[in-house]
């Protein structure tokens, strides 16, 4: 399908739940058809145990050999992640509707920090090793459970995600990468050139070089692909993992500005506010809240 939209993939839970577990083992996921680029209302918590692949969430593209924890909020576009699932491997995904306890369910004061986790959740968030050795096993046996008790454990899971500070966020809020099924390889060689080399300057003769493509063909087709300029999506790229080293470090906005690639820092200010729609240091400060 010729499209640079991702697909929206409609989830049905079995009748008489409300959320859709599936657990997967010991096989070769790349033989389930799914929609390679695609987003649903519904918030999805993964886990792969023992796996290999990649995560491609929003704007955010990185490759694992080991395990994941990662919760997806809703209608944020994402790729399938495991590519190979070891011997004694798994992937357990869980899909849910944001109100499936009620429109105003988690507004309540008891569910503040999970209302907060969902808020965090629309940027994509990855959890650390801490985190995922105390829930992977939870949310494993989540799929043997029936009725009120998968809404239970469900709960205590979304809990103890909310309290954890071990986690990363994944997307600056409010924007997303979007690519073409067909179109996959390129964009892989290209993320993965941008994601090694985005701290220096990167030319479009050596960018267009890598995709065996002239300067102008590379820049009409990613125009075409991603509905944005190749400066563009870089500055994107850089300003994400400048989102990740504000909330993460107590380093300077400076030296966060140079750590990011930007060697000017009116322009990183400049660029920041342009995608975040806020400047470096009000975005540092709301989601310290935010986890607070």
């Amino acid at each position: 399908m010729n499209t640079k939209k991702p697909i929206l993939e409609r989830i049905s839970p079995e009748f008489g739940s409300s959320i859709l577990v599936r657990r997967h083992e010991n096989y070769d996921y790349r033989s389930e058809v799914k929609p390679f680029w695609h987003f649903h209302p519904e918030i999805e918590l993964i886990y792969v145990n023992n796996g290999k692949g990649k995560v491609h969430i929003g704007n955010h593209l990185s490759y694992f050999n080991n395990s994941q924890l990662l919760l997806i909020g809703s209608n944020l576009p994402h790729n399938g992640f495991t590519d190979r699932l070891a011997i004694n491997g798994s992937q357990t995904c869980v899909q849910f509707k944001p109100e499936f306890l009620g429109n105003s369910f988690f507004n309540i004061p008891e569910m503040a920090k999970i209302n907060n986790l969902i808020e965090r959740s629309k940027m994509g968030i990855s959890f650390g090793i801490k985190t995922k050795r105390k829930l992977g096993s939870k949310i494993e046996i989540l799929a043997e459970k029936k009725g009120v008790k998968k809404i239970l454990v469900l709960l205590d899971i979304l809990h103890a995600l909310a309290k954890s500070d071990d986690y990363n966020i994944l997307n600056a809020d409010g924007f997303a990468f979007e690519a073409a099924p067909q179109d996959s390889a390129k964009v892989d060689i290209i993320f993965k050139h941008v994601n090694n080399n985005f701290k220096e300057h990167i030319s479009l003769d050596e960018i267009a070089n890598k995709v065996s493509m002239t300067v102008p063909s590379f820049c009409r087709y990613f125009k075409k692909v991603t509905g944005k300029t190749f400066t563009k999506f870089v500055n994107e790229y850089r300003v994400v993992h400048a989102t990740k080293i504000l909330i993460e470090s107590k380093s300077s906005i400076t030296d966060v500005c140079y750590e990011c690639g930007f060697n000017n820092f009116s322009h990183f200010n400049k660029v920041f506010k342009e995608i975040t729609g806020k400047s470096a240091s009000n975005y540092r400060n709301e989601i310290k809240q935010i986890i607070q």
